[in-house]
């Protein structure tokens, strides 16, 4: 009966936390109601290390691409400026059986796009999406409009640096779909990578001319499982194929999700150290609220009330960002800045769900019975895995040559910059570059640290958990020196 209920009360007091009004980002909610379910006492979740599904890459899994690529060229968005490049929007099936589909969205490099490198940016949530987060309110060439049926240009695009491939994954996320809905059901990380593999290959035989192209993985939040877990995918049928089946060079991933422990106890110890949660507070929540023991003792209750209650009413996604106050759209677009606008996600999500935008994309080409969401709300309640770490995943990748960068935002509150150095000295890596200030535009961009195995770890200053929305100019000079495998600058004056 003790037993029973302590483990009532630990449930309760872990989770507590998730039956208060959060603001901030969407992508942030859903992995925090993730979590929630991933570490509750009855969870059905799979917390093993993660291993890749084999992919048999033969005529079962290459569907035909003939004529498929310029049936996707999006002539013109409703509301974009003009542009000098090209994009493209549309389907991979990934399981023709199930009828099941991924869409993408695509957007060729600003310049020099037959040398460029090609990129693939995964949102994390679970269920949320790339064209929402990465493509609309981060990297990609435009942002939406106050008005919500326009757009202007994003000065800082990542497609200034790379071919850019955005994937919504998996099916039942924005756009992606299955014609069989128990695939709803049977979601998880393993899945989510197999598919994203086979979107890949069968994405390469339209994009032919991009198959031996160096190929590079790049994600935030929960894709800190998706862009290890493709990667090492990837290297897995590559090996038994003993082929080049795609050509990975390293992996990119921001504030992300890498090893539950680290990133729950970096979470506190980063909020009291930003004057959030006292420091009382957090030696409660260290001391007492020891859930291996048989017993919780009453400042354990206590502490994390008072730590519910100081992170209510602030975006915990990013510390120091305005709320959004007024959710409603403007007749005309409000002048725009380079740092995001707190509403831009409603702005988003009236802009997807017009019939004119869809067409010209390519998207709800089956007529969902739903509305396009930034994140899914028919996946989340049947996620089937979720390893509790991908630290072996990253040590597998340096041992294989690839890069490795991880990057953290350094005002985010939910995967704190504390919480992913704490990840990394898990890993027990040697440093051959110490902890120096990088810079960006004559200013401290960051800072980073470099260590003997391969790994490069970078701050960026003043960004919360979607870098690039809130330090445009920082995260382009980052992935930037990412894709050349370059050092972060030491100096304000920069080659």
């Amino acid at each position: 009966m003790v037993e029973t209920s302590c483990l009532a009360l630990i449930s309760f007091l872990i989770f507590s936390f998730f039956t208060v009004e959060i603001h901030g980002s969407k992508q942030g909610i859903v992995f925090n109601k993730f979590q929630k379910s991933k570490y509750k006492v009855d969870s059905q979740i799979d917390r093993r290390d993660f291993n890749a599904q084999e992919v048999e890459v033969d005529n079962h899994i290459l569907h035909s691409q003939k004529g498929l690529k310029e049936k996707d060229r999006i002539d013109k968005l409703p509301g974009q400026p003009r542009v000098n490049f090209s994009q493209y929007g549309g389907y991979v099936t990934t399981d023709k059986l199930a009828g099941r589909a991924l869409y993408y969205y695509f957007v060729e490099s600003q310049h020099s796009k037959q040398k460029m490198p090609l990129l693939l940016w995964l949102n994390g949530g679970p269920g949320c999406s790339s064209l929402a987060y990465g493509a609309l309110e981060e990297l990609g060439p435009f942002r939406v409009n106050s008005d919500g049926k326009t757009l202007h240009k994003n000065g800082y695009s990542w497609n200034y640096a790379a071919n850019v491939l955005f994937l919504e994954s998996p099916a039942g996320v924005g756009f992606s779909y299955s014609n069989r809905s128990s695939d709803y059901n049977t979601s998880g990380d393993r899945k989510t990578s197999t598919d994203n593999y086979l979107f890949l290959v069968n994405w390469l035989e339209r994009f032919r001319e991009y198959k031996k192209r160096d190929f590079y993985i790049v994600g935030e939040s929960y894709a800190g499982h998706y862009v290890p877990q493709l990667a090492h995918t990837i290297l897995h049928n590559n090996k038994k194929a003993n082929n080049t089946i795609i050509n990975l060079k390293g992996i990119m991933i921001g504030n992300a999700v890498i090893n539950d422990q680290t990133d729950n106890q970096g979470m506190y110890d980063y909020l009291a150290s930003h004057a959030i949660i006292s420091d009382q507070v957090m030696h409660d929540i260290h001391t007492f609220c020891n859930f291996s023991s048989g017993t919780i003792p009453s400042q354990c209750p206590t502490a994390l009330d008072e730590y519910i209650q100081d992170i209510s009413f602030i975006d915990i996604y990013n510390i120091y960002a305005p709320l959004c106050n007024n959710p409603n759209l403007t007749s005309f677009p409000k002048k725009n800045s380079i740092v995001i606008d707190p509403c831009s996600g409603i702005y988003t999500h009236a802009y997807l769900n017009r019939a004119n935008v869809q067409a010209a994309l390519h998207a709800n080409v089956t007529k969902l019975k739903y509305d396009w969401e930034s994140c899914s709300d028919i996946l989340f309640s049947k996620w089937g895995d979720s390893p509790s770490t991908i630290v072996p995943l990253l040590h597998e990748f340096l041992n294989n040559g690839l890069r490795v960068w991880i990057f953290s935002g350094d005002i985010d509150g939910i995967v704190p910059v504390t919480s992913t150095k704490y990840s990394i000295k898990k890993m027990n890596l040697s440093a051959k570059t110490t902890w120096y200030p990088w810079f960006s535009n004559g200013e401290v961009g960051g800072y980073a640290e470099v260590y003997k195995e391969g790994l490069t770890f970078a701050t960026v200053r003043g960004a919360g958990h979607e870098v690039p929305s809130y330090q445009p100019g920082r995260a382009l000079s980052l992935i930037t020196h990412f894709l050349k495998g370059t050092p972060l600058p030491t100096t304000k004056r920069q080659p």
